[in-house]
């Protein structure tokens, strides 16, 4: 294994932790409607639970209202009755065509929670990053008893600590941008 080998395993690492950020980060209410805050909602069909978004469209007609419109009618109490149970604090409206759910305004102290949901999902992201800035650090002093340069190994460890902030700070971006979006009234 060489130090490029390493570095690039390490950013690879870093990727998947930013990525995940991102995820978790779609999930946490701003306040507006978005089709991803149903991404985690299974739905009973034909006795398989499918992911709500493989049985019917969802969207997001205005900023306060999602839409979803199954492929077969029938399945509209399945998918209302899977919002319902899912605790995600949403009233599904059945018209018998269509789900309507209104997305109620955050209070300002149900932000506050969500910033806080914010911050520890970022908080895990570094965590994450540390641990892979820590493996290449192991895997470059394994290589240095096995008669790297030292230079080569210091100049390997500084890469890996450059990658380290860069990818903290992208994690500090991420988290005020959602901030600033949960807090937006």
């Amino acid at each position: 294994m060489s130090t490029e080998a390493i570095i690039k395993g390490s950013r690879e690492m870093m990727d998947k932790a930013i990525n995940h950020l991102e995820a978790e980060l779609a999930k946490i209410r701003t306040g507006k409607a978005n089709p991803s805050m149903l991404d985690s909602i299974m739905v009973d069909y034909y006795g398989a639970m499918t992911p709500l978004n493989q049985i019917a469209n969802v969207n997001t007609p205005d900023a306060r209202t999602i839409v979803i419109q199954p492929w077969e009618k029938s399945k509209l109490g399945d998918i209302e009755r899977a919002i319902i149970n899912s605790n995600l604090g949403l009233n599904p409206q059945n018209d018998g065509e269509m789900i309507r759910i209104n997305v109620p305004a955050l209070t300002e102290e149900r932000r506050k929670e969500m910033v806080k949901m914010a911050k520890n999902e970022a908080e895990n992201c570094k965590v994450s990053i540390r641990n892979a800035r820590k493996s290449a650090n192991e895997n470059i002093k394994k290589l240095q008893k096995d008669g790297l340069a030292e230079d080569l190994a210091k100049d390997a460890e500084n890469t890996v600590q450059n990658l380290t902030k860069d990818y903290e700070a992208r994690v500090d971006d991420h988290v005020a941008k959602k901030e600033k979006e949960i807090m937006t009234v």
